[in-house]
């Protein structure tokens, strides 16, 4: 294949334009926002389980503590009632004040223990309301966290972005420049040479394996045409030509 060498020189222009895009690509996916959003997203789902957890634990002692206040209610009110039947005077048989006074103590003794019951559930409830306040505070400051940290990651991408259209458009305007066939190969050795499909000859070293010619390579080059579109030897990418090659 046969170039001008001006041709074969913007080459390499276009060569330095697509390694541009993808460092960044390259940067873009690398932004340690994403690590940082990754690890606070892992967080919040734990924290917020958590937050689920203790809501959850509160409402179901809440509901405990109030069935055990009925509870206590409806002994109390029993009770009362009885105390007044005893207070009315309208139990006469020694037997059934005997009877009246022992449930009275009984009550006395079961209102008591419901009691207990009601302090050990409020114990329990206050202590997950203050768990639940906790999460709920920690959710809120990881969540801010994450939403900076979105924001840095949306700012940066936006950034990168944007560099990449304007050198997109750069690329786009040189390779239209480059003869098509000598695109084409290029655009081949790119796609199978890790990204470079063409790299400078500088002082007698390929700059795409960084391996120096040897002098058999050294001397066909120096023979070949200055329109002959050179294949380093090593890694078969377009070797071009230039002031500082060292011939």
């Amino acid at each position: 294949m046969n170039a001008a060498p001006a041709d074969q020189i913007r080459l390499l222009d276009v060569q330095a334009l697509d390694v541009r895009l993808s460092q960044l690509a390259h940067r873009r996916t690398s932004l340690p926002e994403h690590a940082e959003i990754d690890a606070l997203t892992s967080d919040l789902a734990q924290l917020r389980d958590l937050l689920v957890a203790s809501q959850t634990e509160e409402s179901d002692t809440a509901r405990e503590q109030a069935k055990a206040e009925q509870d206590v209610d409806q002994v109390r009110q029993r009770a009362a009632r009885d105390q007044q039947r005893l207070d009315s005077g309208a139990v006469t048989s020694p037997k059934d004040l005997e009877n009246l006074q022992r449930e009275i103590a009984s009550l006395a003794k079961r209102q008591g223990d419901l009691e207990d019951v009601v302090l050990e559930v409020m114990e329990r409830r206050e202590s997950a309301q203050e768990r639940v306040t906790e999460l709920s505070d920690r959710v809120s400051a990881v969540q801010a966290k994450f939403d900076a940290a979105s924001a840095r990651r949306d700012a940066a991408t936006k950034e990168l972005d944007d560099e990449a259209a304007s050198v997109t458009k750069e690329r786009e305007v040189v390779a239209a420049s480059v003869p098509a066939d000598l695109l084409k190969l290029y655009d081949k050795l790119r796609g199978q040479q890790g990204g470079v499909g063409a790299a400078r000859l500088y002082q007698r070293r390929c700059e795409g394996c960084r391996l120096e010619l040897n002098i058999t390579e050294i001397n066909e080059v120096k023979a070949a045409s200055p329109d002959t579109v050179l294949r380093c030897e090593n890694c078969r990418r377009i070797l071009v030509r230039t002031a500082e090659s060292g011939l």
